[in-house]
């Protein structure tokens, strides 16, 4: 990702103000360590990658024994190759987990690591046992802020799933124990990290991860001196039991869940300021395991107070400086929530021309945008913003997805192209002052969803900035819409906030329902399309003239793109 290199010109004659409060200097963001560089894949291990869980193991065992040998490794992938999991970044793995299937009821509860493992054999491995056993996960120390194990414990889960098996156990080390072994027992040191008395390293995360103990064991890894030799014995249900899927893990999803944020626009003290904020929506919408979370258009607003310009043109130009800093703050969190983040819209100047800009951050740490396309005649009087000239369809791994930045939805060919690239999800960022502003954009949405059967979430913003001008007032009430049929809400309405006031919503949408409403609905509105006498098509054309005046006086733009959507009659 390139970095901005016009920072320092933002804001024309105001460039000799390098920094803004809470803002990092110009060189500090065109350093190449302030932009993350991270593409995870989640996939199974190979027996190429022994040299580099090898050299994983030894770092994370290194008073315990260090990595296994290599034939201890081939031979769990030649055993059980489908549940050796991994995580590469950029094409080295950097985290792991491992695992045989076990028929429980030979073990029983009082087993040993070496016993269930046959002593690093793995012999004890049984393709028609019911039980998912971890044999191990772990991660490189310099990516654990990054929360892989979570993932790789989810991957773990999707697989007994998968497979039909009834739950997942693991023994798992108590390393705190260690520090109060004088004090209490191992059943009462458990009990206080449960209560959220004491944290430890291992036997924490594990709860998080919807673990519970069965019980403790004595001796179940000897040389584990931290633990003084005890483990917990943990289990994960299965409730889908008896429900068997066709693949094992990466199955195309059916339903996804979403977080929306109706976000409260409040004064800043600093860039820092905000990136709390941001993050702790971040954390909280995570921690509902949705698969994305959706912010507001100018959802950054507040930061416009920190130039100190009474300009409103000159104030954008200088607020769009955070932008990138900020994009590069939620890709970092996209990738240790493991949450795909739609980054509501932000300014961007760029080539001597203010655009609107929504960025799609995804948790494997790769990034895309969408150009606000169309402008209001406000934004265009108060702050000189142009539109931008491309419309993408975004490839997740929960579906397709399309970003129509406010205005944009108010013009029905965009989300008719979205439609037919595959779009089931449309995401709507919103900004508006005052409730027939709103209704505008949200009458347009329910129309949307229904012509192109689809789900559609929108989001503002509430509040007020006082400093501001033209942001100074908001009005939002987030919903998420459907289609209008007998399998949907009986008002299209999957979820709705209250209006202005700051919360979030979490909603789960059901994908297969509009595979059926497409095959079998009242109407079917896509299928139904009159393709022998009209159509929607894209066109870009060059245009000839000058660009406007940019609002307060700036000099003239040179020649831009003309955008233009065509109906054309078949």
């Amino acid at each position: 990702m390139a970095t901005n290199s016009h920072s320092a010109k933002v804001g024309g004659s105001h460039a000799k103000k390098n920094t803004l409060p809470g803002m990092p200097t110009v060189p500090e963001l065109m350093t190449p360590t302030a932009v993350p560089a991270h593409k995870l894949v989640l996939r199974a291990l190979r027996k190429s990658d022994f040299k580099a869980v090898k050299s994983i193991m030894d770092k994370v065992y290194s008073n315990m024994e260090g990595a296994w040998a290599q034939d201890e490794y081939n031979n769990l992938l030649r055993k059980f190759p489908e549940g050796q999991i991994c995580i590469e970044d950029n094409g080295v793995v950097v985290a792991a987990a491992l695992a045989i299937i076990v028929q429980y009821s030979d073990f029983g509860d009082r087993h040993t690591y070496a016993k269930i493992t046959g002593n690093g054999k793995f012999d004890t491995h049984n393709a028609e046992g019911d039980t998912l056993y971890g044999v191990d996960v772990f991660v490189d120390p310099e990516y654990r802020s990054l929360r892989l194990g979570r993932r790789l414990y989810d991957a773990r889960k999707e697989l007994c799933e998968s497979l039909n098996l009834r739950a997942m156990v693991a023994g798992g080390r108590i390393p705190g124990y260690n520090q109060y072994a004088n004090e209490m027992t191992p059943a009462k040191y458990v009990e206080m990290v449960r209560n959220k008395e004491l944290t430890d390293p291992i036997l924490t995360f594990q709860l998080s991860n919807e673990f519970h103990v069965r019980k403790i064991i004595r001796g179940y890894l000897p040389y584990d001196s931290e633990s003084k030799a005890f483990a917990t014995l943990l289990e994960w249900i299965n409730v889908y039991y008896d429900e068997e899927s066709e693949k094992l893990i990466g199955n195309v999803k059916s339903n996804v869940r979403i977080g929306i944020v109706q976000w409260q626009m409040r004064a800043v003290r600093s860039l820092e300021d905000f990136y709390q904020q941001m993050e702790f929506f971040v954390d909280t919408v995570s921690g509902y395991k949705s698969d994305c979370v959706l912010f507001p258009e100018f959802f950054n607003a507040p930061l416009m107070a920190l130039t100190e310009e009474s300009s409103p043109a000159v104030a954008i130009r200088a607020m769009a400086a955070f932008t990138e800093p900020i994009k590069t703050k939620l890709m970092e969190f996209a990738v240790s929530y493991n949450i795909n983040i739609i980054a509501g819209s932000m300014p961007v100047y760029e080539d001597g021309k203010l655009h609107n800009v929504a960025y799609l951050c995804r948790r494997d740490g790769t990034v895309d945008e969408q150009y606000k396309l169309h402008v209001t005649p406000d934004e265009t009087s108060y702050w000189g913003m142009r539109g931008g000239d491309k419309l993408r369809c975004f490839d997740t791994d929960f579906g397709k997805i399309g970003i129509l930045i406010c205005y944009d939805v108010e013009f029905p060919e965009l989300a008719r192209l979205l439609s037919e690239e595959g779009v089931k999800i449309l995401f709507v960022p919103f900004w508006t002052d005052t409730k027939n502003a709103y209704q505008r954009v949200r009458l347009c949405a329910q129309a949307r969803a229904i012509e192109n059967e689809c789900y559609v979430a929108i989001t503002g913003s509430v509040g007020n900035l006082p400093r501001v001008e033209n942001m100074d007032i908001q009005y939002s009430q987030s919903a998420v819409f459907s289609p209008s049929d007998f399998a949907f809400p009986h008002d299209a309405i999957v979820a709705e906030a209250t209006p202005n006031t700051e919360m979030t919503l979490i909603a789960d949408l059901d994908l297969d329902l509009l595979k059926d409403l497409n095959s079998s609905g009242a109407v079917r509105n896509l299928r139904d399309r009159r393709k022998d006498l009209y159509s929607v098509s894209w066109a870009v054309k060059k245009s000839e003239r000058d660009d406007e005046l940019l609002a307060q006086g700036e000099e003239r733009a040179p020649r831009s793109t003309k955008r233009k959507l065509m109906h054309t009659a078949g």
